[in-house]
Order: C-alpha cells, then structure tokens, then sequence
C-alpha cells in the first residue's frame, strides 16, 4: 500500500447536476498509517437548504453519467453491513455561504478500494437509521475517484 506523504493518493473533481448546476469542488485521499483521510472542499452548495447539511457518501458506480447520476449506484458496502456501517458512509458536509469543508479519517477502506468508485452528495443530511441508505435525497454532484500518478 502506498503511503502518500507529498500528495493525495486519489482526487475526485466534484460536479453539481440539474438540481445544483453551480456546484463543484475536489475530493481528495490520503493513504495514511492504515487509514484514509478524505478531504473535501466545496462550493455552490444550495443555500435554501433547511438544515444546511448535505448528505456525502462514497457509492459503488463508476459514472457520474446521467441526469440524475444514474451510474453511481449504491453506497460503497463490500462488507454488506447495515446503513450507517456501510463503508461508503461519510459525516454531512455542513453549508456555510455556499461553501464546505469536511477533513475526516477513516478505516472502512483504503484508497486503492475506491479508485474509479463515485462520490456524492445529497441534497439532505444522512439521517443515519433510515435504510438503506439514510433517505439522503437527491443525487445534486458526483465526482468520480481517480488515481493519482
């Protein structure tokens, strides 16, 4: 496994679909002592949104393609385990002024596990019990995880 001291080991360029045109930002992951930090710095996030916090998850399609992101299927979930366990459950991007910024860790994967997979944000918050998948509500962006060399 690689160990990323100067870089990401993987970026995901984030777009906004029809529900959030405006959207974008980058994802970006670092293989760590066992673990992965993600970090994700976003902009044009919706600012009617009623609470401000916006699902984000790892999800298993390899396409952002499609109106509605179509290809990005479910949430990332090798282990089969019940929603919130899934390994592609992330914190909620939290808006401030149309603008995000998450850093978070975790241990549910490694980078090489999720290269060409999709990231994704919601247009609600997770609300961590709902199965399967939180009732996150619309796919509003997607990026898909790329190496980098």
């Amino acid at each position: 496994m690689r160990y990323c001291r100067k870089g990401p080991c993987a970026v995901a360029q984030i777009r906004g679909g029809t529900e959030a045109p405006q959207l974008s930002g980058c994802v970006q992951f670092y293989q760590e002592n066992g673990c992965v930090l993600i970090v994700a710095k976003i902009s044009g996030l919706p600012k009617e949104s009623e609470t401000g916090f916006f699902g984000f998850h790892i999800h298993e399609g390899d396409t952002c393609a499609g109106t509605d992101f179509f290809g990005t299927g479910s949430h990332y979930n090798p282990a089969d385990r019940a929603h919130p366990k899934h390994a592609g459950d992330l914190p909620p991007l939290l808006e401030h002024q149309g603008n995000a910024y998450l850093s978070v860790r975790t241990d549910r994967f490694s980078v090489a596990d999720i290269i060409g997979r999709t990231v994704v944000i919601h247009s609600d918050p997770d609300d961590f019990h709902s199965q399967p998948a939180g009732n996150a509500g619309k796919k509003i962006a997607c990026g898909v995880i790329c190496k980098v060399q």
